[in-house]
């Protein structure tokens, strides 16, 4: 497995890039023996303090990503890695129940589905700038998969929302993760 470690306004010394390797190659093989690499970089915390901690792992057709954050490098590797490990258990275990389950009804629309109105901070509690600046944009993959699969690679990805198109109805759906933890569900109407 090819394991790149690079630091970014930080040395990595040859016994850290040794522990990224041993560590990654360890998960990789634990949980998929198709792994091809991955990309670990360090950088300084912010305003000079500790250190940051990276990892970029493409595996299967889906990334893996994690962060972590600690005053010693190791040990923002080690806490990013967790992630990693935590990210890959999830999946593979999903992996396991959806071998287990035949359940074709899943995938068509529930009619009896319930739905709460949560209620929003009035307008005059945030104030929006009139142009709101667009932070980044990125071109990625629109994934095929059922809901539960399209949570399941949003967290794996890392990432606060996940667009993919619907197996059950093939049109686009939308995953993301509310601020209280709960998983909100964006489907068009028919």
């Amino acid at each position: 497995m090819d394991v790149r470690v690079s630091g970014h306004q930080v040395e990595t010394g040859e016994a850290l890039r040794g522990r990224v390797a041993e560590r990654i190659s360890a998960i990789a093989d634990r949980y998929f023996s198709r792994a091809i690499g991955a990309s670990v970089t360090f950088g300084r915390g912010p305003h000079d303090r500790g250190f940051t901690c990276d990892i970029v792992a493409p595996v299967n057709g889906i990334v893996l990503k994690a962060f972590g954050r600690a005053p010693d490098a190791h040990v923002a590797f080690e806490g990013a890695a967790d992630k990693i490990e935590k990210q890959l258990r999830r999946y593979v275990s999903r992996l396991r129940e959806r071998k287990t389950e035949v359940d074709e009804a899943s995938a068509e629309p529930a009619d009896n589905a319930d739905y709460t109105i949560f209620s929003y901070p009035s307008p005059d509690e945030t104030p929006s700038p009139e142009h709101p600046a667009i932070i980044a944009e990125t071109r990625v993959d629109i994934p095929e998969a059922s809901v539960g699969d399209a949570v399941m690679l949003m967290d794996l990805r890392n990432t606060g929302a996940l667009m993919f198109r619907n197996k059950g109805t093939g049109q686009f759906n939308m995953v993301y993760r509310r601020e209280d933890g709960t998983i909100g569900w964006v489907e068009p109407r028919g």
